[in-house]
């Protein structure tokens, strides 16, 4: 039988005890589990907000965009935007808000930023580097889909209230 531990592994360091940043790594685990968590969940509940302010707005984006829906999708977007990034910033359900943002994110790169489309390079760089900020936030979100969300969540909350 194979255990996982739950502390974080430093394959890269030399001794037992970490030293330098491994050291300092390990000492702030949790604490940069949470910087990670608002860092990455802020911008989401930042714009989830603005589109839940403005739906008629933001709808009559999607259908320019030719999302199919607009007057359904334009609110379950926003709606999972906003709560999703909730989530992630106080860690509820970390794991499986991660992955609804993964998807999220997926869907809505897939809807904004199609850089191949645009003969401008103006254009054309601006959305791929957006395509490329996005694939980023991805990134951050499975590394939370890895490591849950730290002793600060409220998902570590509940399970010592359990205990």
């Amino acid at each position: 039988m194979v255990t996982r531990s739950t502390e974080p592994t430093f394959a890269n360091s030399s001794s037992a005890v970490p030293s330098g940043l491994d050291g300092f790594a390990r000492g702030a685990y949790d604490q940069l589990l949470l910087v990670a968590r608002v860092a990455l969940g802020l911008i989401f509940v930042l714009s989830g907000y603005a589109k839940l302010m403005g739906l008629a707005a933001f709808s009559a984006s999607l259908k320019a965009r030719g999302v199919p829906g607009p007057e359904l999708f334009g609110p379950l977007g926003a709606a999972v935007e906003f709560f999703g990034g909730l989530l992630i910033v106080f860690g509820l359900w970390t794991r499986y808000a991660a992955l609804l943002m993964i998807l999220f994110v997926i869907v809505a790169t897939g809807i904004s930023h199609r850089f191949w489309e645009f003969a401008d390079p103006r254009e054309f760089r601006t959305q791929q580097s957006q395509f490329m900020k996005n694939l980023s936030i991805i990134g951050g979100f499975v590394f939370l889909l890895a490591t849950g969300g730290g002793r600060f969540a409220v998902d570590t909350l509940m399970r010592r209230w359990k205990e």
